[in-house]
């Protein structure tokens, strides 16, 4: 018998319940919705979870429509899911807890005794740590963006390589490998052993169609990589970079772009042009480094000093 906080499930069964995460202001439990598939087949765990930040919905989107297409019959080994982990942003579509102003991707792993975002990273991270591997699915909250997958535990950590090879396998085209700041999930998870990714789904507030599809594949693709289930994942050369340069508006106006998210820039091409109302060019701006264009601001007006866009650098494929 699996269980996750209410869910319980015997070999060959799913089921699906609540994790309960502490107390609201008037006194009532706090439960996330969670799944637990436990394959007919013994097998390694897999842990995913989705809307770490309440606003990042394309996750929900991939959860949504992976779990009806699991066949506990066919699957070896242990699914276990948390559908939204920020469950007070989520009600409210922020990024951030508003019961304590956190982010709950800078909290891992938590206080169980903690504030409300501490004692959901607790609980999360106590069922991610019984997995084999962890997907920890987020998006580009308000920003535009190329779909991703982010490595989080740094070039020199002991299981870079298998973090690494856990992005490739989920095939979103291109990979952030770059150190993350404490708290992140991606950064505990495989302080404590256990290959971990940060799949970022596109970017926008909203329900991206495309980059929801992203995350679908991406998690079959592990499911069939590491065994869970029957079937073959060929796997694809990733676009990687190691960091990324960031351009802010050099006078206020309408910003608009040169290039289209993925392209490939060299040094000193026109990424976008600042423009009156009235479409007087102001100012250009050009690319300091060779890269691949990789997010944007969502809307198009800019104050002087504002982000404008990114440029992931340090590119190579593997």
């Amino acid at each position: 018998m699996t269980r996750l906080g209410t869910a319980m499930a015997s070999p060959g069964e799913m089921d699906t319940g609540r994790l309960e995460v502490g107390e609201t202001r008037d006194g009532s439990p706090v439960g996330l919705p969670v799944a637990v598939i436990d394959g007919a087949e013994s097998g390694p765990t897999l842990y995913v979870q989705a809307a770490s930040d309440g606003d990042e919905l394309n996750g929900v989107g991939v959860i949504q429509r992976v779990v009806p297409r699991l066949d506990p019959a066919e699957i070896s080994g242990t699914i276990l899911v948390v559908g939204i982990v920020n469950y007070h942003a989520f009600q409210v579509a922020e990024h951030r807890n508003p019961i304590d102003d956190r982010k709950m991707n800078r909290t891992y792993p938590g206080e169980a005794s903690g504030t409300s975002s501490e004692q959901i990273a607790a609980a999360t991270f106590e069922a991610a740590s019984r997995a084999d591997l962890i997907l920890d699915l987020h998006q580009g909250s308000t920003s535009r963006m190329i779909d991703e997958v982010r490595v989080r535990c740094g070039p020199r950590h002991r299981l870079h390589g298998e973090c690494l090879e856990l992005a490739k396998v989920f095939g979103a085209g291109y990979v952030l490998d770059q150190k993350g700041p404490d708290g992140q999930l991606a950064r505990a998870g495989p302080d404590e052993g256990i290959p971990t990714i940060d799949p970022e789904l596109g970017g926008c507030v909203g329900w991206d169609e495309s980059s929801i599809e992203t995350g679908v594949t991406g998690v079959f693709n592990v499911l069939k990589h590491y065994g869970f289930l029957d079937g073959d994942v060929t796997t694809s050369p990733q676009t990687r970079a190691g960091d990324f340069e960031q351009y802010s508006a050099p006078a206020g106006g309408l910003v608009s772009f040169e290039v289209a998210l993925g392209d490939e820039v060299e040094r000193g091409d026109t990424l976008f042009t600042v423009t009156t109302p009235f479409g007087e060019p102001k100012e250009s701006v050009t690319a300091e480094s060779d890269g691949v264009f990789w997010r944007t601001r969502r809307l198009p007006q800019a104050a002087t000093g504002e982000y404008v866009c990114s440029v992931g650098i340090e590119v190579d494929t593997y």
